[in-house]
């Protein structure tokens, strides 16, 4: 056990992982959305590439406001379901189910996200970063308005759509 190590450690560590995986989901937006037929999922993967950006942007202001260069570290989790996501691209691309697939992959990414996200909102909380911890809220709002986002459409045409 490494000696030393606190929830400051663990907060800085969790901020490189999900910055790696907010680039990783950045590069893999414009596939999924080329993969898309549905036009209002290919919109809304293209809105969602916006506020990845964004995402992005703002994890490198909390990674200046702990005094730290923003970098990632290999997140092996959102490897995974970005792996998931490919492999559903390849068995159901032109199918009519294709939709309905990446909409299961986009709520993975979008559910790991959302916990991350709710952690490091509780720990820079913790830790007295307040101005941190506006910054990651307001990305966490983000991310549950697209998980919501994406069953309403789901809910309202692409899971009926794929039962043809």
């Amino acid at each position: 056990m490494a000696a030393g190590k606190t929830l400051s450690d663990l907060f800085e560590d969790t901020l490189k992982d999900i910055y790696y995986a907010e680039r990783k989901i950045l590069k893999a937006l414009p596939k999924m959305k080329r993969a898309a037929q549905s036009e209002a999922l290919k919109a809304a993967f293209e809105k969602h590439r916006g506020e990845t950006q964004g995402h992005v942007e703002r994890l490198q202001q909390v990674f200046e406001l702990i005094g730290k260069v923003a970098r990632g570290k290999t997140c092996d989790a959102i490897e995974g379901i970005l792996a998931e996501g490919e492999e559903i691209i390849d068995e159901f691309k032109g199918t009519v189910a294709i939709d309905a697939g990446l909409i299961s992959s986009a709520q993975a990414v979008e559910h790991y996200e959302i916990a991350r996200y709710g952690t490091l909102k509780r720990w820079a909380t913790e830790l007295g970063l307040d101005e941190a911890a506006t910054l990651l809220d307001a990305t966490l709002q983000e991310e549950l308005q697209t998980d919501t986002d994406l069953t309403q459409l789901a809910e309202t045409s692409v899971n009926s759509a794929a039962v043809a």
